[in-house]
């Protein structure tokens, strides 16, 4: 008894659906508008074979915009597979008569009405696929799209080719593709790049390095620290210079540097400038860094790439504020910071790059990496992911992504944390397939913060937390706090 009534209850909203649809198409096709006579008929012509939306995809190109570009393309695919969902499949499935040419003013018919079902409107369909499709790239392109493909819709119902409701349907499936669409390949992010102006500051010049004592290990680089200290000597010839030896204790030798230097100058890599800045911070010592470790990426962000650069800020007297980061309070760093198997991920990313490019590099990279069991569970703020590849800068670096190569300034007050989160189905491949598309921006397994402190708990057995290219301590949780601007390092104007 309760089937038979719920039968008869549906049978009922069905019947009133249809009379419904019914009566808005008599409505509209009684209407008496001379202006949209002329106008409506032409505009379902143009839209005949999609001819409107690719014309408009066209021009969309041709603009050399690479969101309106994208916005075409986006478009033209959404609506390429809503069309193949309601011809092939929807159609198919609801047979539905049309309308007919008679139901309307000899004024507005068009040339010729099409055989297949009314259900649902292919045109409506796919000109919401479009529309909606390019707004996910272009909002504002989109909403003019969107204006256009309601007036296609309703020249549906005008010129007598279908029913209001078949035209709702095609709005609707052409919609959810779209929007499926988006969800599956979602749309860059635009990203607020953080831009800050260095802050210089003047001291007192030295043109022939008075006040500065400089240590150098003449061992590193492969004898670069030798030849910085011979240049040196014949440029500032009153700095006094402390050359280490092996059994030197190098942070014995900077702190006893530093209680007699006007400026502590330092000649080594990433890891021994980062050690001296902690400890002209200290201090309260300007720092010079001549470079001469394998990399320099503190020496060369400063403008100091070369023994000469760092002789003429020094001469000059011209120094630039910046940012120091502590990890818990008694490590500084200058640089990066990493977890788990991200050092490894540059050094095979850099193998490759230079034969197929950094883009599929990064990926073969990943893949390389990821499939190795280096897999860290961290917790952060309320956030619980596991990860073996966990970056983090001393001011924000570029590009966004997992690739980042150099920073605007080191002075925005800022850390740059990335976290590639591989402890859900499928990651290593997801992740893979982001890299080569360009799209592990808009990845849900990808994390990208910025922020001026940053805590960090580690679930299960101690790992190391690497620092400025040294191996760290294996560590519990770890605490990042950038200090905004504290530390005056030499650098050319």
């Amino acid at each position: 008894m309760g089937d038979q009534r719920s039968r008869t209850a549906v049978h009922e909203v069905k019947a009133g659906l249809r009379r419904l649809d019914h009566d808005v198409f008599a409505a509209v096709a009684g209407a008496d508008n001379p202006l949209l006579d002329a106008v409506i008929p032409r505009l379902t012509t143009a839209a005949n074979y999609s001819r409107l939306w690719i014309g408009a995809a066209g021009a969309m190109a041709l603009t050399g915009k690479p969101a309106l570009q994208r916005a075409a393309t986006r478009g033209l695919v959404s609506l390429a597979c809503t069309s193949l969902v309601a011809n092939q499949l929807a159609k198919r499935s609801w047979r539905r008569e049309r309308p007919g040419h008679r139901s309307v003013p000899l004024a507005r018919r068009i040339r010729r009405y099409p055989r297949s079902s009314s259900f649902p409107s292919g045109h409506s369909a796919s000109a919401a696929a479009f529309a909606v499709g390019a707004a996910v790239e272009h909002t504002p392109v989109g909403a003019g799209l969107g204006a256009l493909a309601g007036l296609v819709g309703f020249s549906r119902v005008y010129t007598g080719a279908h029913y209001p409701g078949d035209v709702v349907a095609g709005w609707g499936l052409g919609t959810l593709i779209a929007v499926i669409g988006g969800a599956l390949v979602p749309p860059p992010t635009a990203r607020t790049d953080v831009s800050t102006e260095p802050l210089y500051t003047d001291h007192p010049g030295r043109p022939d390095g008075e006040g500065l004592v400089l240590v150098v290990n003449p061992a590193s680089g492969d004898g670069t620290g030798e030849r910085v200290l011979t240049h040196v000597r014949k440029a500032l010839p009153a700095a006094e210079i402390v050359a280490l030896s092996p059994e030197d204790d190098v942070v014995e030798v900077l702190e006893s540097a530093a209680q007699r230097a006007e400026v502590l100058g330092v000649a080594g890599g990433d890891g021994t400038v980062a050690t001296a800045a902690g400890i002209a911070l200290r201090a309260g010592t300007p720092l010079a860094v001549f470079p001469a470790g394998t990399f320099n990426h503190f020496a060369k962000q400063m403008g100091c790439a070369t023994t000469e650069q760092t002789v003429a800020a020094v001469r000059a007297g011209t120094l630039e504020m910046v940012d120091v980061v502590s990890l818990d309070g008694d490590t500084t760093l200058l640089n990066t910071a990493s977890i788990g198997a991200y050092p490894q991920f540059v050094t095979t990313r850099e193998r490759y790059e230079g034969k197929i490019g950094k883009t599929l590099a990064s990926a073969v990279a990943a893949w390389k990496v990821l499939k190795e069991d280096q897999a860290v569970r961290i917790r952060y703020d309320n956030t619980t992911v596991t990860t073996s590849l966990f970056f983090l800068g001393n001011s924000v670096y570029r590009p966004t992504g997992f690739a980042p190569v150099d920073r605007d300034s080191v002075g925005d007050g800022l850390l740059d944390v990335r976290i590639l989160e591989i402890g859900r189905p499928f990651a290593r491949l997801r992740i893979t397939l982001s890299l080569l598309t360009g799209r592990l921006g808009q990845s849900p397994l990808y994390h990208e913060l910025h922020r001026p402190v940053f805590r960090v708990e580690v679930l299960g057995e101690p790992t190391p937390v690497a620092h400025d290219g040294e191996v760290g301590d294996a560590r519990s949780s770890a605490e990042f706090v950038s200090h905004y601007r504290v530390l005056p390092v030499y650098r050319p104007r």
